[in-house]
């Protein structure tokens, strides 16, 4: 089915505007059915890949470089944002005790900022797990110090990797690091330095390694802001400043009706044939009707979230760093990542002479650093920009605060259990129930994996049964950015996590 005809015209109510919610709304309208997305804010659409404008600087909330080997989310960046793309150049630092090392980790510089005695014992550290390395690495510290050693894994991963996540690494599964850095390990960064082939005639290069990207000249948010647009215009709805409270499904009639809140308190109802959601995990689960079993509820209880805030800072420019962000491995300041997003795009800050970075604080909502006050978190912000010296005090000339909730899908040791158990429980329980994106399907997934769930989801609901198994994407390959932009072609082609196979018909 390509074209929704009067009797064949589906309705489908899509939870989230970001970049899933709207890529489904986007082909749902595209092939003629009807479209409604409710999306919480009251502002933007987007979700985390947002920006965020004030007094005329634009936020980029967690930095979002734009790529991907599946050309299917090349082409749909290109259609929906034909002449705003920027290419950038790609930097990023580590800043740890007063010096700014190349991140990804390159030998040479590292072992000769941290000096002849720490070198040896990195090298020496390196050496001993080289020759004694862990068979079966289950969490974050055991995968890295596999790959790096027990001292650069000390250095340069443990302490920024607990400000993110807010818990030990040995707490951490070692799913998150094949997903976030495999492919790279100290003698593959020895290789790069040394010599990086062409990925045109030399085999693919590991994408961390590469020195450039594309991105929206004013952010993120432009590609959704003209997504939820172009919905509109084929007469799709996207409604803001909803909240969704109930989604109920018919036995009889097979049909969802589903209940949101809007700022006021207001219920307001909606009817579809089919769910397409990207709430977080655990608060579909908790708004389901007829009621999930209790293991299955107490699966999705079970699954944690971690939140961050953006403190903007406006100062005077001097030229600190060119990085498009630094990681900060400092243990005495709370900050972990900072942003220069004139680095990102000129577009991003309004006036010649001035540059707005973003600090980056890592918190669980609710705690005491997320319930500061927004004066407080700019003063705090002000004072360790100047403390790493990345400032002069007289030179921050202004802040804004935005808060970010459920912005990484925390991979725990009993993550995957809890998540197979939420997911055998709706696709046998919840007909037409669909997950897709990061928080839908509690899955780190970058920008251009939640597309692709989106994609694959819309292709399933249109042929009426499961083509593509959306659960493989972004599983079971090299680093997510690996290889050459658009290197996969077709829905079912494979090799590379974020475009799965179809599922087998035998």
């Amino acid at each position: 089915m390509s074209e929704g005809s009067p009797e064949q015209r589906l309705s489908v109510v899509i939870i989230g505007a970001g970049p899933a919610g709207l890529t489904a709304a986007h082909d749902l309208t595209l092939a003629g059915h009807d479209v409604t997305v409710l999306e919480r804010d009251g502002e933007y659409v987007g979700g985390i890949s947002k920006t965020v404008r004030r007094n005329g600087y634009h936020f980029d909330i967690g930095g979002h470089r734009f790529f991907s080997k599946a050309q299917e989310v090349e082409d749909f960046w290109r259609r929906i944002l034909p002449d705003d793309f920027l290419d950038r150049p790609r930097k990023s630092r580590i800043f740890y005790k007063g010096q700014l090392f190349s991140y990804p980790l390159k030998p040479m510089d590292a072992l000769t900022k941290l000096g002849l005695f720490e070198s040896i014992r990195c090298v020496a550290s390196y050496g001993l797990v080289r020759l004694k390395p862990n068979p079966d690495p289950r969490n974050f510290e055991e995968w890295v110090t596999n790959q790096f050693g027990r001292r650069l894994f000390s250095i340069f991963f443990k302490t920024y990797t607990e400000k993110v996540w807010g818990m030990k690494c040995t707490e951490i599964s070692a799913d998150w690091a094949a997903q976030r850095i495999k492919g790279l390990s100290m003698s593959k960064a020895i290789l790069n330095a040394l010599y990086t082939p062409k990925a045109k005639n030399r085999g693919e290069v590991i994408k961390t390694l590469l020195d450039s990207f594309r991105y929206p000249r004013r952010g993120p948010g432009m590609m959704w802001e003209r997504a939820a647009e172009l919905v509109a215009e084929r007469g799709g709805r996207v409604v803001m400043d909803r909240t969704v409270t109930a989604c109920i499904h018919d036995g009889e009639s097979g049909r969802w009706r589903i209940w949101a809140e809007d700022g006021a308190g207001a219920a307001h109802s909606y009817e579809a044939d089919h769910v397409i959601s990207s709430m977080a995990m655990r608060e579909l689960v908790a708004a389901l009707d007829p009621a999930p079993a209790p293991e299955m509820r107490a699966a999705a209880d079970a699954l944690r979230y971690r939140d961050f805030l953006v403190v903007a800072l406006v100062i005077n420019e001097r030229e600190q760093f060119d990085d498009n962000w630094i990681y900060i491995h400092e243990p005495h300041v709370k900050v972990g990542r900072i942003q220069n997003f004139a680095s990102w795009s000129p577009e991003m800050v309004p006036e010649a002479g001035r540059n707005c970075y973003g600090l980056e604080y890592f918190c669980f909502e609710g705690d005491s650093l997320w319930d500061s006050e927004d004066a407080d978190l700019v003063d705090l912000a002000r004072r360790e920009l100047v403390t790493l010296g990345l400032a002069r005090a007289e030179d921050i000339l202004d802040g804004h605060v935005v808060r970010q909730e459920k912005a990484y899908p925390v991979y725990d040791e009993a993550y995957q259990e809890n998540v197979d158990r939420v997911r055998a429980g709706i696709e046998t329980g919840y007909p037409n129930l669909h997950l897709v994106g990061r928080n839908g399907m509690h899955k780190y997934n970058n920008q251009d994996h939640a597309i692709m769930t989106a994609m694959l989801t819309v292709q399933n609901i249109l042929a009426g049964e499961p083509l593509y198994d959306v659960w493989q994407v972004n599983q079971d390959a090299e680093y997510h950015e690996a290889g050459e932009a658009g290197a996969e072609t077709g829905l079912g082609a494979t090799g590379e996590r974020m475009v799965p196979r179809r599922v087998s018909s035998s």
